[in-house]
Formats: C-alpha cells, structure tokens, sequence
C-alpha cells in the first residue's frame, strides 16, 4: 500500500522538533509496511529531502525568503502578526496542487492523507480527482477555527469533507465541530506519545494497589508540573492563580516552556514565591522536571477566538511518564482524561478547583494509585500507536475497496 500524506509542516532535519507526532505517526505507517511519501511546503528554499528514510516531497511557493509561511509557528498566528503573509496563500495552493498532481502521476498512491483540509484539500483534489485516488482527510481543529474569523472558509471546508472518501479527527469536540459543517461519519484518530523507550521507561507504572510506583515529593514539596507555549488557551494565569491556595512551604508550581504571554505571567506571579518559572528546558533538563514532578496539569481554556484544546497529547505523555493529571474539562481533554478514572477534570478558569484537585491527590495515595492505573488503561485502550495505526489502515482498505468496486 502506498500513501502521500500532506501537511503544512514536516522536520526539516533530522533533530528538527516540529510535528512530532506526525513524524511518529509515518514511523509507525512504515513499520506496519505502509509505503510513505510526505508532501509539505519549502521553508526558506529548502529542497526535497530525507527524514528517516521517508522521501519529503518540498514545493517551493515564493523566493526563499519568503517561504516563512509554514513551520516554527502557526500559520494562521504568523499571517495575523504579518497580514503580507496571506499574499502567499494562493502560490502556496497552486504550487502544491501542481507538486502533488506531478508526484502521483510518477508514483502512483493508492490513498492521499491530507492534514489540515485548509488549504490542503484543495492541493490533493486535482490528483485525487484526476487519477482517481481516495481522499482521507484529517482534522486537528484549528483550520476550524478560522470559520469564525473568515466566514467564506466554512462552504469550501463543506465542499472538501463532501469530496473525500473518509474524515478523520484528532478528538471527539473535533468530529463534533466537522458535523456541523456537514454531516458525515468521522474516525477517531488520535495520537499516541512521542516519547521514546528511553525516555519513557524511568516512570512507567508497574504492577497495582501497593505495588504500583507514585511520585513522592522531593525536598518536601509537592510539585506541580506544567509544560506547554505560553499563550491564551493554555490557561496559565488560572494555574497561578490558584498558588494563593496552597501553602509555599509545600508546594510548587513549575512552569516549563516559554511564548508570547511570559513576561505577563511572570509579572502575575510575582507575589508567589512557590511558582517558578524554568524557561525553555534541554530534552535531558525536561525529563529531570518529570521524574521530580508529582502531579501534570493542564489548566486549558476556550480562549478569546474560540480556541482551546483539540486533543492535549502533552497528557498521554505525562500519563505515559508516570505522574497522575489534573485538565480542564475544555476541547478533546475529556478524550484522554476520564473523571476520575484516569485523572481529575476541573471546570476551566477556576483556580480554587485547580488547588483542591492538587491537595487531594497530595493527601491521598490511594487516589494517585487509582489514577496512575486508570491512565495506563486509557492509553492500551485508545492511544497506543499499534491500535491508532491499525485503525488508519483499516480506513485505508475500505477506501481502496470502494475505489476498486466502482
């Protein structure tokens, strides 16, 4: 079976941290023996390369210094700071449709695998159409954000769902969203940890009851540990917030990460001398703060635009690292973390329910042991990559059987 899958980011070498769960996720397609070819814009001239042993297909769209369209930041954020940058959508469509239309003639798929539908739809209907190729398309939420700012989007995404032969969605508020667009079936398809073996192994969770491992405080405070961009819908300022509610000498609220609101925030919690602000971390410095940390959490709002949380994998993470999670109950959170049963869900933007989720599981071992086993079931039930990967290519058959039907 062969697969193009597009997207509006890919590593652009090897140590490159952008997508990682996309990369993974072609790791895993190749694994179970899919063939893979990516197809993603150029940045800054970047031509056609290879990531692990994965042909990446590059279509240049302006002079090269130009091409800062896509990677290191949204684009939707980029073109918003810098309305210029809207100038390059309609080269960026054409010169993918052109690439893509060139690389299926020559390669032949058997499916096309569109991330993000806007614009990328529109660059794989010409082949798709043309040669008669089935069209999954895949939604991670935030090209559906953009029907609230610029309302002409929404009947060229209900023209695209209408075209393609199988939608997936990142989580269930995501397959709610496309629904109302137009009413199709939508596969979950989630992700899975990006985490390695080596990286995951210091904090799993082993055995039940008694014998399972629970994180202790260290230096006798109980550390609460964020880590994520520091912007609007990640709720931040609530987590603070809620550091008036806990006692300084025995706990602390650890913010790893960095983004547009950081001075602000350092600013707000400046009158607490238990939240600490780590900065950017090295892989080796981050992992240290999740093997010292005895809660995550992830205080996400619906922010001013709409936007919140489409799926949280930075969750599955933490869970797959052994630390028990407190999440608003916003966007796709509910998908991973199940009241009670795989972490404790709080309404958003309240700091007092944030504080009693992270004293109640101070105070009660029993609790975190119950929560650390829910998490790990959570994840064999729906975010191993095995499962996700086998349902992909479940969807990728019965696209593939239709076509040859007709």
């Amino acid at each position: 079976m062969k697969v193009l899958v597009i997207g509006s980011v890919y590593p652009r070498y090897h140590e490159d941290a952008e997508v990682p769960w996309l990369r993974t996720s072609v790791a895993h397609l190749k694994k179970a023996g899919v063939d893979i070819q990516v197809l993603a814009p150029a940045y800054k001239g970047l031509k056609s390369h290879e990531i692990d042993g994965t042909r990446v297909n590059r279509f240049r769209y302006a002079p090269a210094g130009w091409e800062i369209l896509t990677h290191e930041e949204g684009a939707p954020s980029k073109m918003a700071s810098r309305p210029w940058l809207q100038l390059l959508a309609i080269p960026y469509i054409i010169s993918g449709f052109f690439k893509c239309l060139k690389i299926c003639r020559k390669w032949k798929p058997d499916v096309i695998h569109a991330h993000w539908p806007f614009p990328h739809a529109y660059i794989a209907l010409g082949a798709a159409k043309l040669l008669r190729i089935p069209l999954v398309l895949n939604f991670h939420g935030a090209e559906l954000l953009l029907i609230r700012k610029k309302k002409w989007v929404k009947p060229l995404l209900k023209f695209a769902i209408g075209q393609a032969q199988a939608v997936f969605a990142n989580s269930s508020f995501t397959a709610g969203k496309i629904k109302a667009i137009r009413n199709v079936d939508v596969e979950w398809s989630p992700y899975g940890t990006t985490l390695d073996e080596r990286e995951g192994s210091g904090r799993e969770v082993r055995g039940s009851g008694e014998n399972s491992i629970v994180p202790h405080a260290v230096d006798g405070k109980f550390k609460i540990l964020f880590v994520g961009r520091h912007i609007e819908r990640k709720g931040i300022r609530y987590l603070i917030d809620s550091a008036k509610l806990l006692p300084a000498d025995k706990f602390e609220i650890r913010i790893v990460g960095v983004g547009d609101l950081t001075e602000k925030l350092k600013q707000h919690a400046a009158q607490y001398p238990h939240v600490v602000f780590t900065g950017k971390l090295s892989p080796e410095d981050l992992a240290h703060e999740y093997s010292t940390a005895n809660v995550f959490v992830l205080p996400a709002i619906v922010d001013h635009k709409g936007d919140t949380e489409g799926l949280g994998v930075v969750l599955i993470e933490a869970m797959e690292l052994g630390l028990p999670i407190v999440a608003s109950n916003v966007g796709g959170i509910p998908d991973v973390v199940v009241d009670g049963k795989s972490g404790i869900l709080v309404p958003e933007k309240d700091p007092e329910a944030l504080a009693d989720a992270f004293k109640r599981i101070a105070s009660d071992r029993s609790l975190t042991v119950s929560l650390l086993e829910g998490a790990r079931r959570r994840i064999d039930e729906c975010f191993t990559w095995d499962g996700i990967i086998a349902r992909q290519i479940e969807v990728y058959n019965k696209v593939i059987g239709k076509r040859k039907k007709r």
